[in-house]
C-alpha cells in the first residue's frame, strides 16, 4: 500500500510541472514575437499619410518667382540608382533568376556623370528625378542626390526629396542589407514648401510589408509672382502590377490629388515613372512581357481626364518607336520597347513641346527622359 502511494506521489510529481513548462514555453514564444517585431519596427520605415517636408533652397542665390504666362521645361526621368544598361539584375526578370545583384562602384560613377552631363544639356527648368538611392547598401551607401547636386549646383538653386524605400536591414539574400530610395526634384525656381502623400502599398502580412517600398507623392509647391502657386508632382508607382489592385488603388489616389488641386484652381503638372501603358501598347508586346500589365490600363482613369505626355495617338501611332521610355533589362530585348514615363497638366497649362530624349540616353538607365514644355496660365 505504502509502495502503491509513493508510485503515485512520484507520478504527480513528474506530471505536475508540464503546464508551467508550456506556460513558460508560451510566454518565451510570445517574448520572441514582441522582439521581432521591435526589431523589425526599428529597422523599417513607416511613414505617416501625409508629411511636410522643407524645401532645400541656397540662401546665396535668390531663385526667382515663376511668372504668369511664362514658359516652363520639365523633365522627368527614372535613373534606376545609377546603376546602367550592363547588367539583368534579380529583379529584371519575373521569376528572381536575373544574375546580377548590384552595379559596380565604376558603373555607378559613370553614370552620375552622364545623368549630370544630360540634365546641363537640356537645361530643363524643373527635373523630376525617380529611382534616387541614399544609404543604400548595393548603390556603395552613396547620397546620389547630394552627388548630382553637387554637378548641377549653379542650375538648380532649390530642391525637394522624398524617400519611397527605406530600411535599415531587408533580409533578402539578394540585398541583405539597407536599402533607401528617393524621389528628388531639382528647379531653377524658388520652392515654398512640399510635402510627401502617401500611396495604396501591395497587400502583405504584417512583416513582409514593412520592408516594401512605400510610393508616394512628392508635392513642390512653387509660387507666382501674382501671389498663386504652381504644384509639381513628382511620384514612381507600383512595380508589383501583378499583385492586388495596387496599381487601381494608386492611380485613384493620384488621381483625387490632381483633382483636389484643379477644383482649387491651383495649375499642377505630374511626371514619374508610372509603371503602366498606354492604349494599344499591351496588344503590341510579346505575350512573356505582358506580366503584370492589364489589357485595360489602370491609366485610363487619368487619361480620360486629363492631357498626358506622350498622348496615346504619339504613344500607339505610326511614330510610337519616337515615345517609348522603357528598355528593361532583360537579354531578349534589344531596345526601348514600351512607355511607362509620362507627364500630365493641368488643363490650365498650354503644351508647346514634348520629346523623349533617346539617341545619347540608352545606356545611362532603363527609362528614358520624358521633356515637356509649358506655358503657365495667366490669371483673368
Amino acid at each position: 500500500m505504502l509502495n502503491t502511494e509513493s508510485l503515485t506521489e512520484r507520478q504527480a510529481l513528474q506530471v505536475e510541472p508540464m503546464p508551467r513548462l508550456l506556460l513558460r514555453l508560451t510566454l518565451y514564444s510570445l517574448l520572441l514575437v514582441a522582439v521581432l517585431l521591435v526589431m523589425v519596427y526599428q529597422l523599417t520605415w513607416s511613414p505617416p499619410a501625409r508629411e511636410l517636408l522643407p524645401a532645400s533652397c541656397n540662401p546665396a542665390v535668390q531663385a526667382p518667382k515663376l511668372v504668369p504666362g511664362q514658359a516652363l521645361k520639365v523633365m522627368t526621368w527614372n535613373i534606376q540608382y545609377l546603376a546602367g544598361k550592363r547588367y539583368v539584375f534579380w529583379y529584371d526578370m519575373a521569376d528572381g533568376s536575373g544574375p546580377d545583384e548590384r552595379p559596380t562602384h565604376e558603373d555607378l560613377a559613370y553614370n552620375l556623370d552622364e545623368v549630370a552631363r544630360v540634365i546641363r544639356d537640356e537645361q530643363p527648368d524643373i527635373v523630376l528625378l525617380q529611382g534616387v538611392d541614399d544609404g543604400a547598401k548595393n548603390s556603395d551607401y552613396e547620397d546620389q542626390l547630394t552627388l548630382i547636386k553637387e554637378r548641377v549646383a549653379d542650375l538648380y538653386p532649390c530642391s525637394t526629396q522624398a524617400f519611397y524605400w527605406k530600411s535599415e536591414f531587408v533580409p533578402n539574400p539578394h540585398i541583405w542589407g539597407s536599402v533607401g530610395r528617393k524621389l528628388a526634384t531639382l528647379s531653377r525656381f524658388h520652392i515654398d514648401s512640399a510635402e510627401r502623400v502617401q500611396l495604396p502599398v501591395p497587400d502583405a502580412n504584417i512583416i513582409s510589408r514593412q520592408f516594401q517600398p512605400k510610393d508616394a507623392l512628392l508635392i513642390s509647391y512653387l509660387p507666382l509672382r501674382d501671389g498663386g502657386k504652381l504644384a509639381v508632382i513628382n511620384t514612381s508607382l507600383t512595380t508589383a502590377r501583378h499583385i492586388g489592385d495596387t496599381a487601381q488603388k494608386q492611380i485613384v489616389a493620384t488621381e483625387k490629388q490632381l483633382d483636389k488641386l484643379e477644383s482649387g484652381g491651383t495649375p499642377w503638372l505630374i511626371g514619374g515613372d508610372f509603371n503602366l501603358l498606354p492604349l494599344g501598347q499591351y496588344q503590341r508586346l510579346p505575350e512573356e512581357q505582358r506580366l503584370g500589365y492589364a489589357a485595360d490600363s489602370e491609366l485610363h482613369e487619368l487619361w480620360e481626364k486629363y492631357p498626358m505626355i506622350p498622348d496615346n495617338a504619339e504613344s500607339s501611332g505610326i511614330d510610337r518607336g519616337k515615345w517609348l521610355t522603357h528598355f528593361p533589362n532583360d537579354s531578349r530585348i534589344n531596345g526601348p520597347d514600351r512607355t511607362v514615363d509620362y507627364l500630365f497638366y493641368s488643363p490650365s497649362l498650354k503644351r508647346v513641346s514634348a520629346r523623349v530624349r533617346r539617341d545619347d540616353t540608352l545606356l545611362i538607365s532603363d527609362h528614358l527622359p520624358v521633356i515637356g514644355r509649358f506655358l503657365l496660365p495667366v490669371l483673368p
